[in-house]
């Protein structure tokens, strides 16, 4: 068995990658860049960038498995390709937002339901996994804590259920492991409901030192991140937060069911990223 792991320069994909050499399993990293790839031990890299069909052949030649990335650009070619070169199964990081009522309208689930979609009608097998909100989410804060120590916020109240990396990662390799677990729809939390505020404290305990939490309009904080974040997305994004202004979201079992251990909470992930604050 061969797994192509792409996204293999995110955090999640990096983990998945050094658990499953861990287990002396194939794995193949996949990346638009694999030169600037750190991996782990004697995984091979490939060029694959899936906004490019051309790079797909050579990266899913001989691979039984893909970790996949949600990119709805070619997901049509990704998929019959996958299909022509022998891929029996698909897991795919999908999110929970495609969920929510108004997933057809909300940019950030559409592209992902592109996906699913494109997955769903491919005769491969395909899993999915729905992660809420990325703990590492945090880290766009590193810089404004190192740099002023303050951090601004429209809705310091909102609450989300952020699920640390080594957790998907873990989540992922159970259901390319286990074949019962194969075809199913995941959905994955933290093991909380957790404030912006609150994910901000357990920053400043780590790294010991105060950071402020300044509250901004919304136009203010699109305007901080208009280099980072297209306006439409950022619209879905401020609209999600006010939604939970104030109000504990929903969390699930799902991590712990798939991978026998609770999800590691907000404060663990700050612990492991400290270093990310303070170098």
């Amino acid at each position: 068995m061969t797994i192509l792991v792409t996204g293999a320069r995110g955090l999640v994909g990096g983990t998945l990658l050094t658990l499953l050499r861990s287990r002396g399993l194939d794995a193949r990293a996949a990346s638009g860049s694999p030169d600037k790839l750190d991996l782990p031990g004697d995984v091979p890299a490939v060029r694959c960038h899936l906004a490019d069909p051309a790079t797909f052949p050579a990266a899913l030649k001989g691979v039984t498995s893909v970790f996949l990335y949600a990119e709805p650009s070619h997901i049509d070619a990704f998929v019959e390709q996958a299909a022509d070169a022998g891929v029996r199964h698909i897991v795919l990081l999908s999110t929970s937002a495609v969920l929510g009522p108004g997933a057809g309208e909300d940019p950030i689930a559409r592209s992902h339901l592109e996906v699913e979609r494109a997955l769903a009608a491919s005769p491969v097998e395909s899993t999915f996994l729905r992660p809420g909100s990325f703990a590492s989410n945090a880290l766009q804060w590193s810089w404004p804590i190192k740099s002023t120590g303050a951090v601004s916020l429209p809705y310091p109240d909102s609450h989300t259920d952020p699920i640390h990396e080594a957790d998907i990662a873990e989540a992922a390799l159970a259901v390319l492991t286990d074949p019962r677990l194969s075809g199913g729809k995941y959905t994955l939390t933290g093991p909380e409901s957790v404030t912006f505020r609150e994910q901000i404290g357990h920053i400043s305990r780590v790294t010991g030192r105060p950071v402020a939490v300044e509250a901004v309009s919304r136009a203010a904080w699109k305007a901080e991140m208009a280099d980072y974040i297209p306006g439409s997305f950022a619209d879905a994004l401020l609209d999600w937060w006010r939604s939970n202004d104030g109000s504990p979201v929903e969390t699930t079992r799902t991590v712990e069911e798939l991978t026998g251990h609770p999800a590691r909470g907000f404060a663990v992930w700050a612990e492991d990223h400290a270093g990310d604050f303070t170098r």
